[in-house]
């Protein structure tokens, strides 16, 4: 009893361990029956040609067996037109016993020609056979490897899909992350570099007043303008020496 249990324990993995290999690679598997089959096949042929040898021994027989009795029988036939009945009877019985044993030759041949017939055609039939098998096998290789090339390129597609779920999707907000950090610290300099520019604008009119304000009081002193004038007034227009020494003199008197 308890071996077996064993024995079934072991066909049990055994059996296991042939199906993994047999599912491992069904095209390959598919093929060494094939093989299998071809081999069979050639020895199935070499046997048929054997038995052709056979057949054609027995029509020889045949072919020899219908040539004796014709001879017998013209030998018999001439016995008797010679009066010879005696010899004529002895060849008319060898006759009869020529037609006996041909008449059984014949019967094999028949036998023969009709068993290789049917195994011809069974061979014929399963060559035809084979050759659908081995297009099947091709088929089956090509759409194995064609749903292959499907299931890893659905399996691409779904890996460069950007989504938050997957890596690449992932990978993605990582980089936008950083453009962002990047794009505000542009930001932050761009608006810091703005807040000194009104304190500088600031300085530069403050200059050009204090400029125009020293300016006036230089043309005050030098008697261009008069004070009254110089406060508020627009700037004068620059005079030339002629126009300076006759200001001069008006002033002198």
């Amino acid at each position: 009893m308890i071996f077996k249990k064993f024995w079934s324990a072991m066909r049990a993995q055994l059996n296991k361990l042939a199906n993994v290999f047999w599912e491992a690679d069904p095209i390959a598997q598919m093929r060494y029956e094939y093989d299998k089959a071809v081999e069979e096949l050639k020895e199935g042929r070499i046997g048929l040609e054997q038995y052709r040898g056979l057949v054609e021994k027995v029509t020889r027989q045949v072919q020899a067996g219908e040539k004796h009795a014709a001879q017998l029988q013209a030998q018999a036939k001439a016995y008797l037109k010679a009066g010879d009945r005696e010899t004529a009877a002895k060849f008319a019985l060898e006759l009869k016993k020529a037609q006996a044993h041909l008449a059984e030759n014949r019967a094999q041949l028949e036998m023969h020609e009709q068993a290789y017939d049917n195994n011809l055609k069974k061979i014929k039939h399963a060559n035809k056979q084979l050759v659908g098998l081995r297009d099947k096998i091709e088929k089956y290789d090509a759409e194995l490897k064609m749903s292959e090339a499907e299931a890893e390129i659905a399996k691409l597609s779904e890996t460069f899909n950007m989504n938050l779920t997957t890596d690449f999707g992932q990978l993605e907000q990582v980089i936008q992350g950083k453009i962002d950090r990047n794009r505000g610290t542009a930001r932050v300099a761009a608006d810091l570099s703005a807040e000194g520019i009104a304190s500088i604008e600031a300085e530069e009119a403050m200059e050009k007043v204090m400029a125009e304000d020293a300016l006036s009081e230089l043309e005050v002193e030098l008697g261009l303008r008069s004070p009254a004038t110089a406060t508020g007034a627009p700037a004068a227009k620059a005079l030339g020496p002629a126009e300076v020494a006759q200001a001069v003199e008006v002033e002198e008197a």
